[in-house]
């Protein structure tokens, strides 16, 4: 019997650790030897060092149970996003309403962490927010001077440049036709960092709410 070829026992053991990994149960380069009937477990590392090479798995140092999928390797989760409302970039607007539905888009954050809203106005066009655009937010209640994030003032919600000025936060726009909207700290609430920006040319993917 002939022997089979490197190349197609090499993406066998690539399958055979891809599916441990996503089970949860990395591989052993031992398991992998045994698997796949080598007599010697360097046969197993050789291939297992190889395909890290090729960058198809990476491998955490003095661990036994080293080897993962690298990001671009692991398949990234669709999440359903709420879509909660409309904000205004021009004006202030009411506040987060129930959610119109939800989007599936791809995320590795949880769903729990994630919201969506709609943005109505052009004071943020110069960051490439356009009126009718979907901003994807990761929920937070605190934001580095400088980032774009979801502030709400009051009862009214809007998305602007965010900075600080001693005791005074200054929500700014990316449009010079918008004036700068400036609070005190305690007045301003931050509601998430916007960390995406949906574009969609025709119909909106909605999933409805139940």
């Amino acid at each position: 019997m002939g022997r089979t070829p490197a190349g197609q026992t090499r993406k066998r053991i690539y399958e055979f650790v891809r599916r441990r990994l996503l089970e949860g149960t990395p591989p052993t380069v031992r398991e992998v030897q045994q698997a796949f009937g080598f007599r010697a477990v360097q046969t197993a590392r050789e291939h297992l060092e190889a395909l890290v090479r090729e960058g198809l798995l990476a491998k955490a140092p003095g661990r036994a149970r080293g080897y993962y999928l690298p990001p671009a390797a692991t398949p990234v989760p669709t999440r359903l996003v709420p879509l909660v409302g409309r904000v205004q970039a021009g004006q202030l607007t009411a506040a987060i309403e129930s959610p119109e539905g939800y989007l599936a888009l791809r995320s590795r954050r949880p769903e729990r962490e994630l919201f969506a809203l709609r943005v109505r106005g052009d004071s943020m066009s110069g960051a490439g927010i356009l009126d009718g655009d979907i901003v994807v937010v990761r929920r937070q209640r605190t934001a580095e001077d400088g980032e774009i994030v979801v502030a709400l003032v009051g009862d009214e919600a809007t998305v602007k440049r965010l900075r600080r000025r001693g005791r005074r936060v200054e929500l700014r726009p990316e449009n010079p036709a918008f004036d700068t909207i400036v609070v005190a700290a305690e007045e301003v609430t931050i509601l998430g960092k916007v960390i995406e920006v949906h574009r969609y040319l025709e119909h909106l993917p909605l999933i409805p709410a139940p």
